[in-house]
């Protein structure tokens, strides 16, 4: 199992906005080739103006062939112009993981179509 674990940091103040934007043209295409997301959660205290989520595949090389999927996909090219021009994120941070031999046991992703 692999953890991609994807922080993202925004304008202050614009975290609202941008995750109005995923909501609207990223979150729907996600969905159809990853699946659910473990956790999509917003920083409350520390880092402010910051949001993470958690997406699970099977392995390194379920990833990289759902994420290229995914790249051709016309209305995700339309989330990534969308997303370029509304100018919110100025930083992003991935960080792939593995769970621990003690970790809870993690679900893989239901598709969503």
């Amino acid at each position: 199992m692999l953890l991609d674990v994807r922080t993202y940091k925004t304008l202050p103040g614009r975290v609202p906005a941008q995750l109005e934007l995923y909501k609207k043209f990223g979150y729907p295409v996600q969905l159809r080739y990853m699946g659910e997301p473990l956790c999509y959660a917003v920083a409350e205290t520390g880092e402010l103006n910051t949001y993470t989520h958690v997406w699970v595949y099977e392995s390194a090389a379920d990833r990289e062939q759902k994420r290229a999927k995914m790249a051709q996909d016309p209305d995700w090219k339309v989330f990534l112009a969308e997303n370029a021009k509304a100018g919110n994120i100025i930083e992003q941070k991935n960080c792939l993981m593995v769970p621990t031999a003690f970790s809870p046991p993690i679900p893989m992703p239901k598709i969503v179509k």
